[in-house]
């Protein structure tokens, strides 16, 4: 990801687009880290849950910079491994509830 961003030019609007991207794709990573050391299962859940809004996040704005051709990059694994996180993170927060205790 941090290198899709090095390659972007360097206009005022794509410096906002970079720096979304990279909020949100450091994000993801960051919020799972936390979720790790949850304090509870439900502290699980809602950490997990924002990793999973920040990856969806990430995911539209390298959708909007490969719409936009701002890189010649390829971005289609980057999207792919976007998707696949997103799911994976959704799974585990249908896990953690569904082995939630009363």
């Amino acid at each position: 990801m941090l290198r899709v961003v090095r390659t972007l030019p360097r206009d005022v609007s794509s410096r906002h687009v970079v720096s979304q991207l990279v909020r949100a794709a450091t994000a993801t990573g960051a919020n799972y880290e936390e979720a790790r050391a949850a304090e509870s299962r439900d502290d699980f859940i809602h950490k997990v849950g924002i990793a999973a809004k920040e990856i969806r996040e990430a995911a539209f704005w390298l959708r909007l910079v490969h719409r936009s051709s701002l890189t010649a990059i390829a971005l289609a694994p980057l999207l792919s491994e976007a998707t696949q996180l997103s799911a994976i993170l959704a799974a585990s927060i249908r896990t953690a509830r569904a082995n939630k205790h009363p």
